[in-house]
Formats: C-alpha cells, structure tokens, sequence
C-alpha cells in the first residue's frame, strides 16, 4: 500500500504541476550531503514516505487496524537574485518560486484518495528545509506533509501468511521470498442449524443441515 501510494502521489503530481517543474520523482535523498547537486533539477518535487503516525483498532475486529500514514512533498526552487525571489518567482515564467509551488502541491492533493482504498488526504505541516545560497544562487525548500488512512489486516494469531499462487494475494511477498506460511482456511460447504418449532417439547427440536452450494463463477 506504501509503495501504491508513493507511486500515486508522483504520478498525480506530475500531470497538475505540468511544466511548473521539471520533474517530479521518489525522494533518494538528494538534499541530504550536497544541495547544490539538485541546482540543475529545480523547480523540482519529492514524495517521500514520512512513517505511520498512528494505529488504532477498527471496529471490534482484532484483525482489521486503521493506519494514519504521513507522506511528505518536497519542493525546490533557486533563483539567481535573491532568496525572496527563490520564494516569491520572479517576471520569467520559469521563475516559479517556492510559495507557488507549496500553494499548487496542496490544491491538488488535499481531498484525494488517488483512486486507492485509502481515506481522502489531509493537509500538515509545511516547514522550510532551506533558505540559503549555494553557488551565489539563493535555494528555497519546503516539505508539505499530508496524512492518509487506511485498513490493515493482521494475521490471525498463532497463524501464518497464507499459501498462495497468486501475484496479487496480500502475503504474495512471504510466498515469493520463501517465509514460513499457513494453508488457506478450507471452504465452508455446510451449516448446521437447531431451531424449536412452537408447540412442541424440547425434545423435538430440529436440526438441519444446510449444503454450502459454489456457482460455477466461484461465487457462493
């Protein structure tokens, strides 16, 4: 679901910011040593993911959790005036500046679910990573954080991930790596049922069987 939502978040803002930056990727930790490195890829952004903030119970389920996971949005410009500038844009139209471009990330990705089974996002904090002159050229860095929700199932306990062919089965990856694993629950073929009909003794409670019966689509 992380990955998903990495990948959603890139490809969202990639189509609204259009030719506001020049590209918009996963964070690799490019402003961590040298940010004079990233000069020659501003305006830019970065989506990166921030942790889980919280997880509580769903309902009264003990396998269903809702997860509150924190993505983070990084945003850079420079400008070659000053840092008021790199912040505020400037008279060219590449001259984007930083403020815009914490402005558009918001507009468009506050109230989103981004087609995923995850709660509409949340807008944070914004705070300033940089301010500065690299290259007598004046830096500016933002990150916008933004908070999503989703469900996640635990194992039952004293149960393993479930054995399965399928690429797309939720514990794919235990099955893909070879970890310790549970065979599938078998399929429920009947039900018994006791039922007391009025006017009779307990003694004479019924009971029936009734045969589970799978379609031909697999649906029950």
């Amino acid at each position: 679901m992380i990955t998903d939502i990495e990948k959603a978040l890139v490809e969202r803002l990639r189509r609204g910011l259009g030719r506001m930056v020049w590209d918009v990727t996963t964070y690799a930790g490019e402003l961590d040593d040298d940010p004079g490195k990233i000069i020659h890829r501003l305006p830019g952004a970065w989506v990166t993911f921030g942790g889980i903030v919280k997880t509580e119970r769903y309902s009264t389920s003990r396998q269903k959790r809702k997860v509150t996971g924190r993505f983070v949005v990084v945003v850079g410009d420079y400008n070659t005036r000053d840092e008021q500038s790199a912040r505020h844009g400037g008279v060219n139209q590449d001259e984007v500046g930083t403020n815009l471009l914490v402005e558009s990330v918001r507009r468009l990705i506050t109230g989103q679910d981004l087609g995923l089974k995850i709660d509409y996002f949340e807008p944070g904090r914004v705070r300033t990573l940089f301010n500065t002159a690299v290259e007598e050229r004046a830096l500016s860095v933002f990150s916008c954080e933004f908070d999503t929700a989703w469900i996640e199932r635990a194992l039952e306990n004293g149960k393993w991930p479930e054995r399965s062919a399928d690429p797309e089965a939720p514990d794919a990856a235990f099955n893909a790596y070879d970890g310790e694993l549970s065979d599938p629950d078998p399929d429920l073929l009947r039900v018994g049922i006791r039922y007391h009909q009025p006017g009779t003794s307990q003694d004479d409670d019924q009971e029936d069987l009734v045969e589970v019966r799978k379609e031909e689509n697999g649906n029950d």
